[in-house]
């Protein structure tokens, strides 16, 4: 069974992809959308828990018990596939199916979140991309607003098309904090050329004042596109 939703990626490790996923997570409920949520696999998990996955769980208001929302959960920080072999485990796909169907259950939309990006390996034969292809969900790609975003944006759109994972836009996060001028003009490059690709821009934390760009219709503190990515994500459901 498919369902509505989308598989948030990113270009990199660090990019942002929770505080994209969370704010996405929080229009949808704005909007009255019942929004189920799951970080399929986290590593780096402490005494604490799946920070990444705890915050999903609270922005969507705490729906789903905590092992269905990460039901693979791994110490080491690392890629998933080396994070499970230092563990003595492999990763249980079966595992993540059942909770992702459990999840979707009562749910109008689901947001599922990525361990790093597309090409982040879950085990010899499998990877992130794989995963998103398997829960039939297209990639919603977060990109760095730094140095290096326009090649690495570029490979992770292009790896998408070419193994047939659909991309239903990108969102660009400012996790680095303000940009020094010269990131500031390369990254307007990359909102030129994602054009109506690019569907938001998260700001800086406690930051507000930052200037609209012309391409995507979103600006740095504004909200993600949703109209445009709910408008997406039905077309490609009608068409598949």
């Amino acid at each position: 069974m498919t369902h509505r939703g989308v598989f948030v990626t990113g270009t990199d490790t660090g990019v942002g992809k929770t505080v994209v996923a969370c704010q996405l997570v929080r229009q949808l409920r704005a909007r009255g959308i019942e929004t189920a949520v799951i970080k399929p696999i986290e590593t780096g998990v402490g005494v604490d828990g799946p920070a990444d996955a705890i915050a999903l769980r609270e922005a969507a208001g705490d729906r789903d018990p905590i092992e269905d929302v990460c039901p693979q959960q791994f110490e080491l920080p690392v890629a998933p596939s080396v994070a499970a072999a230092s563990a003595g485990r492999r990763v249980d796909r079966s595992a993540i199916r059942s909770a992702y169907e459990r999840v979707c259950g009562g749910s109008d939309f689901v947001v599922a979140e990525g361990a790093g990006g597309l090409l982040v390996p879950i085990d010899e034969q499998f990877d992130m991309l794989d995963l998103a292809l398997e829960l039939s969900l297209p990639a919603l790609l977060v990109a760095r607003a730094a140095l290096g975003t326009i090649n690495h944006t570029r490979l992770s759109l292009e790896v998408a098309e070419q193994r047939g994972l659909d991309v239903v836009g990108v969102v660009i996060s400012h996790a680095d904090g303000v940009l020094s001028a010269a990131d500031a003009a390369n990254l307007g490059a990359l909102r030129s050329l994602l054009g109506d690709r690019l569907l938001g821009e998260i700001p800086p934390r406690g930051h507000t004042g930052a200037k609209q760009p012309e391409a995507g219709g979103s600006s740095p503190g504004s909200p993600i596109d949703l109209d445009a990515l709910l408008r997406r994500t039905d077309d490609l459901r009608a068409s598949g």
